[in-house]
């Protein structure tokens, strides 16, 4: 039952060669292209979510506004794989922390080598906050310094693990309709499309919240 359960997150499906991780890339061919007389409706949907996503960043990058495109394509990006993964038959890449560790790590890891090497001061004085008592500033230090340290795995465990939690709640009550009575299952299917709608819900939040995260980590640096 559960290597049934876990199978859903395998991406070695085949034994020689599996696509499951090209799904991933699929986002490339959904980006809305400037060459077309008449803009489609999905090109209006994309430059709306742009606008405000943009506006919305801009106010936290006081310096670095060219850094919102960045943020805006990452939160698409999230998005797209993550609405991918809840159609039937696609491999739901975002549910890896290969997928979540890659783009938080290199993001952090260039974000903080920005601070230290160009504005060294000013990331000293993140470590202590303003107010703190002088026998409690070693302590805060450490306390800050580890918080930085641990930012891109909370931010990758953040999205993998709420990307898990539904999807195996959905196949643990989808496995429950062998078995089940006409009654069980039309209670089953209502409490599936709830879930649906909640992971849909989820899938948008997560990616928001892994791109507003970055932005303020960022931010922090200006």
């Amino acid at each position: 039952m559960m290597t049934n359960l876990f199978s859903t997150f395998d991406p070695s499906t085949s034994m020689n060669y599996s696509m499951n991780w090209n799904s991933t890339f699929i986002i490339i061919i959904l980006f809305p292209y400037t060459y077309w007389m008449m803009s489609s409706r999905f090109s209006k949907i994309y430059q709306i979510i742009w606008s405000n996503l943009h506006n919305e960043f801009k106010t936290l990058l006081k310096e670095s506004k060219g850094l919102t495109m960045m943020m805006v394509s990452m939160f698409l990006f999230i998005l797209i794989n993550n609405m991918m993964g809840l159609m039937p038959y696609i491999f739901t890449s975002s549910s890896h922390l290969v997928f979540s560790l890659t783009i938080s790590l290199p993001l952090w890891l260039s974000i903080m080598l920005f601070g230290w090497i160009k504005k060294t001061q000013h990331m000293f004085s993140h470590l202590i906050p303003s107010g703190t008592p002088g026998p409690l500033m070693p302590f805060m230090v450490c306390i800050e310094t580890i918080s930085n340290i641990i930012r891109p795995g909370s931010l990758a465990v953040r999205l993998t693990a709420n990307m898990i939690a539904g999807h195996l709640l959905m196949s643990l009550l989808g496995n429950n309709t062998t078995n089940a009575t006409s009654m069980m299952i039309t209670m089953l299917m209502i409490i599936q499309i709830t879930l649906m709608l909640f992971e849909t819900a989820v899938a948008v939040i997560q990616a928001y919240v892994f791109s507003i995260l970055t932005t303020l980590y960022s931010s922090e640096v200006n």
